[in-house]
């Protein structure tokens, strides 16, 4: 669990950021429509969960470095304690709680939102706000200052509007003690699901049965949603990178990939393994797969702060392109192949991403126009792969073979802590437990 301390802190990290007399302003996210009068299940905006924890729609989060307040000020806004709709929709906070619950030094119900936003906004140099990302707050933000800008003799607006997404952002980037240990949480309900999964495959099975599967251990360890739709990829579904319609019927001598992450206290883990339906890897598939596996091993052995991702990616690259010559799929020599990218036709995506609130998670690839280093604190996949579709172009030994490993990763000051480590990736432990 995220502590109440460390959320304050973060909101006093951000204001000391701010230009001095300005104002933070951070909507929450709203229930979104699913159909005609049903939801879908609330999922709190990430920025907004960052810096308070709290998960009710339709709050605020305002903050104040104004000189007038001697330092900070922060005020939360919230729906109003309403028993009828409570009855209906479940409990809500209310402002007299919030104001114990945040330790803020003000607490005010939605309805007073309109009125107190002009108050909070007068007087201050500088307004950040995330303008774009939310239609019905840029409404009432663009209101409030439209009536300041009105007022009688001057204008009491802010005389500046600055996105407060590319500060929030770096610091999402880096994760606290608390945030790994959270994630490490999810990775670990996720490895247990895709255990789980690897047992329970066999021919004649579907797709959507090894999701539910998956689905129900991520329930079952109090992680309701997934991080991200689930892919489970069989035989030549795998060579769809984001497939998720996960309704075909398993095939004896397939191989099958499943892509899923469990969302954890709002943290994201995000694993993929790619295992044969019947338990056993032709050796086809060993070799490919293998050589996805010591792609990656190879960079994770040289992952530490100071590396960037393309450096790592320049490693995965040529290791396959390697393995890839030497199994005759790619023709000339390894160096010819990575000059020409040749092999970009079977290794389709990135290496890997910033992981955390979000599945892909905020933060700058780039610093001043070159790559960014990796530092301790970094949470990144490392997930190399390669794909066969049945085209004439594949060797047909290979054709309909897709194969990904990936593995969450800490950034620490010596190297990397893997998160993910409790779900096997060689063919061995593959194999010994789907037989087991």
């Amino acid at each position: 669990m995220i502590s109440s301390q460390e959320f304050i802190a973060r909101q006093e990290r951000l204001l000391a950021q701010c230009l001095p007399d300005s104002v933070c302003l951070i909507p929450a996210a709203s229930l979104v429509t699913r159909s005609r009068d049903t939801e879908y299940l609330f999922r709190q905006n990430s920025d907004f969960w960052y810096l308070t924890g709290f998960e009710e729609p339709d709050a605020w989060l305002l903050l104040s470095n104004h000189s007038r307040h001697g330092g900070s000020y922060r005020a939360m806004v919230c729906l109003p304690k309403d028993p009828q709709a409570e009855v209906w929709h479940g409990r809500r906070l209310g402002a007299e709680q919030a104001l114990v619950r945040f330790s803020v030094d003000e607490a005010y119900e939605l309805d007073e939102l309109e009125d107190i936003l002009p108050e909070w906004l007068e007087g201050h140099q500088q307004l950040y706000f995330a303008l774009g990302d939310n239609d019905a707050a840029d409404n009432l933000v663009q209101e409030a200052l439209a009536l300041l800008r009105q007022a009688p003799k001057e204008n009491r607006a802010p005389g500046g509007i600055m996105d407060i997404r590319p500060m929030l952002h770096e610091m999402r980037l880096f994760k606290s003690a608390c945030e790994v240990a959270a994630m490490k949480a999810a990775a670990q309900i996720t490895a247990a699901a895709h255990c789980r999964a690897m047992k329970f495959s066999a021919p004649g099975r579907f797709e959507y049965q090894l999701e539910a599967e998956i689905h129900h251990e991520f329930a079952m360890a109090g992680a309701r949603s997934p991080a991200y739709g689930t892919i489970v990829g069989s035989g030549e579904n795998a060579c769809i990178l984001h497939y998720t319609e996960n309704a075909s019927q398993l095939q004896a001598g397939d191989l099958v990939l499943i892509d899923a992450g469990a969302e954890y206290q709002g943290y994201a883990a995000d694993i993929t393994r790619t295992f044969p339906v019947s338990g056993t890897f032709s050796e086809a598939q060993k070799a490919i797969y293998n050589l996805v596996l010591d792609a990656q091993e190879g960079v994770l052995a040289m992952l530490k702060p100071g590396v960037t991702l393309p450096e790592a990616s320049a490693v995965a690259v040529r290791i396959l392109t390697e393995g890839l010559v030497k199994l005759n799929i790619l023709k000339g020599t390894v160096d010819e192949n990575i000059a020409s990218k040749a092999w970009q036709q079977y290794f389709l995506h990135g290496l890997g991403h910033y992981l955390g609130l979000d599945v892909h998670d905020v933060g700058d690839y780039k610093l001043n126009g070159e790559d960014r280093p990796l530092q301790p604190g970094m949470v990144i996949t490392v997930e190399p792969g390669l794909y066969f579709p049945n085209q004439p172009q594949v060797p047909e030994a290979y054709r309909g073979i897709g194969v990904r490993i990936e593995d969450n990763v800490a950034i620490t000051a010596t190297g990397v802590e893997i998160l993910t480590a409790d779900v096997p990736k060689t063919v061995a432990g593959i194999e010994v437990l789907m037989k087991g």
